[in-house]
């Protein structure tokens, strides 16, 4: 007579289902924290009893057997899941490059998890902790430039040897119990669940005697089952399957239960829910056990890829994303790599949180706006009188053909416009705005106040002004401004091959404090050369890139705008101790027919015409009859800070000298 072959006991494996919020998630870990730390995270998912689900015709289908990582993977103090799901962990390592993510060793890093598992398992720790049979392993690579992520689960499993368990029955409950039984099943399972935590929940005890059902906990053998025969004891898994095969958990409760208890037969229940679940009765032959001191432990668990072979997933985002969102990203993305070796302690936010306003809209505001953009300053605003000539777009980098047609587009809104162009989400705008001046006469006090009201409320909501005008008494009134306010100022002035490139502080000078006379009228009667700026073509660049540089540097300082100036002969030191970028000049001064530069400091003078305490507070006390008493007589501000009474007495010490020179003449 033939003996019947049972038929070997196979297992639904997991389907990985990954948020795509995680990967942003990991996105936003890497660059910010992790960096180039490539050792193991620890990593939470979940999965769920199995489902049913109906398909486009109507037709009940099953649901494959997820285990899901949330958003919330890589914060172990956060939760969040799905109501009916179990929490399990596990960890993640993140290669640096995809060609260690090719050449990790696979076998070593499974082993190693596998054998994490078995110790669990031989220690008896997972009787009191059975959340340790679930424990899994997330191989990963973030190519962060093209949002593509390369990932491979690994689900290790303990494997008999030689023989695999075998399957004597396999039915659905409602062929093995009632209607009633099965609804008092689920209550009195419940009931435990409410009371344990996921571990216990996904693993656990199950009698039925004297027509009730009783759940306990895996650590509770002897005494749950003292008064039950071999065959009445049943241990029961949350079955993440919804197929006739039990899920993948199932595999190292039955090592466990071979191990700790030397059972090999048993009864178990495959929990899916009220409706759903399976019972089924399992026997390991007798020839086969489990390899308590084999190294590396027999085990399976890799996931299979979307085409059933042994290998890696990849998620593309990239066409997922919003493209402002990408590009945002994009942009941060080169700054945040500057943490990782370079500036570990640079402060991004700092920098993007900074509200700019660029004062002037032509070659230099040009390029100090796209050097921000570089930085990742995110509200720029500029403000320019003029309109876009066909001489600008060779020079000034912002504008086009385009925006020279038609008497040419108004500047601010053009450079603003293409800054948007480039960067979507930037917040830029552009004001086409008349600077009150020293020695120009205003058209109407009704313009006039318009015009300060304006300006200073530009001044007063952003964080750091830019002068790049193309006149000396253009800067004078945003300097008035910016004093009043405190606000951090970068000046840069251009010469034919020199330039200028200084910020204004509370101790320091500002552009206006080295004279000894009013700034005034130096636009009128202006030959051709003279009316536009003659420069060569690699000075604005330069000497913008370096205004951004020295707001960036002094945005790091822990004084900030009160920042004490560093000297050329400081430039001896690699690293400033107080600026991690180096040293904060006061003023840097260029020639480029020497390609030299040199750092000068120069002190706040208490008669300057621009910064002064009386200059500020004239203003402030009577601001449009100030205004029209500077922009008709440029000498008023000599006579109210007391510039012209100091010149008058130089004057005469002069004569005194050289009276007293001509009487010594006669001896």
């Amino acid at each position: 007579m033939t003996e019947v072959t049972s038929p070997i006991l196979q297992f639904e494996p997991f389907v990985s289902a990954v948020d795509a919020a995680f990967w942003h998630a990991l996105t936003t870990k890497k660059l910010e924290q992790l960096k180039l730390n490539d050792a193991s995270q620890p990593l939470r998912g979940y999965y769920t009893p199995g489902q049913l689900a109906a398909d486009n015709q109507a037709q009940v289908v099953a649901m494959p057997s997820r285990f899901c990582v949330p958003a919330q993977g890589l914060e172990m103090n956060d939760d969040t899941r799905p109501l009916n799901a179990y929490s399990v962990s596990g960890a993640l390592i993140n290669t640096n490059t995809i060609e260690e993510f090719r050449k990790m060793d696979k076998n070593k890093l499974f082993s190693e998890a596998s054998q994490k598992v078995w110790d669990a398992i031989h220690s008896r720790r997972a009787l009191d902790h059975p959340e340790l049979l679930s424990e899994f392993l997330l191989l990963a690579f973030a190519d962060l430039k093209k949002y593509k992520f390369y990932y491979w689960f690994a689900f290790p499993a303990m494997m008999p040897q030689p023989s695999p368990w075998t399957m004597k029955i396999n039915k659905t409950l409602d062929e093995v119990y009632s209607t009633d039984e099965i609804a008092s099943l689920d209550r009195v399972y419940q009931d435990y669940r409410s009371g344990v935590s996921d571990g216990h929940a996904m693993y656990f005890l199950l009698k039925y005697n004297q027509g009730a059902f009783r759940v306990g906990r895996l650590n509770e053998w002897d005494d749950f089952f003292a008064d039950c025969a071999p065959d009445e004891r049943m241990i029961g898994f949350v079955d993440p399957s919804a197929q006739s095969l039990p899920g993948w958990p199932l595999r190292n409760l039955l090592a466990l239960a071979y191990e700790y208890w030397d059972v090999r037969k048993l009864n178990v229940l495959c929990y899916r829910g009220k409706n759903t679940s399976r019972f089924l009765h399992a026997e390991l032959p007798d020839n086969s056990y489990y390899a308590r001191d084999e190294v590396p432990v027999k085990a399976v668990g890799w996931e299979r890829n979307a085409q059933g072979k042994l290998g890696p997933r990849m998620a593309d985002l990239g066409p997922l994303m919003d493209p402002l969102r990408l590009a945002d990203s994009a942009v941060d993305l080169n700054l945040k790599l500057m943490r990782w070796r370079l500036m570990p302690d640079l402060d991004l936010d700092k920098i993007k949180n900074n509200k700019c306003l660029l004062l002037g809209a032509g070659t230099l505001g040009c390029y100090v706006a796209r050097c921000l953009l570089g930085w990742g300053v995110r509200h720029i605003t500029f403000v320019d009188s003029g309109r876009v000539s066909f001489s600008n777009p060779p020079r000034q980098p912002l504008y086009d053909f385009e925006d020279c047609l038609d008497g040419g587009a108004i500047k601010a809104q053009a450079a603003a416009n293409q800054l948007k162009r480039v960067q979507p989400s930037l917040n830029a705008t552009g004001h086409q705005l008349s600077i009150p001046m020293p020695g120009h006469t205003a058209t109407s006090d009704e313009e006039l106040q318009q015009n300060i009201e304006a300006l200073s409320d530009l001044v007063e909501t952003h964080d750091t002004v830019f002068l790049l005008t193309d006149s000396r008494e253009s800067r004078w009134f945003p300097t008035l401004l910016a004093a009043k306010a405190n606000k951090m100022v970068i000046n840069a002035a251009l010469g034919f091959d020199t330039y200028l490139v200084m910020r204004h502080g509370t101790k320091l000078g500002c552009y206006f404090c080295n004279d000894i006379v009013a700034p005034t009228d130096s636009l009128t009667d202006r030959t051709l050369d003279q009316q536009c700026t003659v420069t060569r073509p690699g000075l604005a660049a330069i000497a913008g890139a370096l205004a951004t540089e020295l707001m960036v540097t002094l945005l790091q300082h822990k004084d900030g705008i009160d920042a004490p100036a560093d000297r050329a002969g400081d430039a001896t030191m690699t690293v400033n101790p107080t600026s991690i970028l180096g040293l904060v000049p006061h003023q840097i001064r260029g020639f480029l027919s020497h390609f030299n530069n040199m750092l000068i400091v120069g002190q706040a003078y208490d008669r300057c015409t621009a910064c002064s305490k009386k200059v500020i507070e004239t203003f402030t006390a009577e601001p449009l009859t100030f205004m029209k008493k500077v922009l008709d007589d440029p000498l008023y501000l000599e006579q109210l800070t007391g510039l012209a009474a100091m010149k008058e007495e130089s004057e005469l010490l002069l004569n005194d000298d050289w009276v007293a020179g001509d009487e010594d003449e006669y001896f």
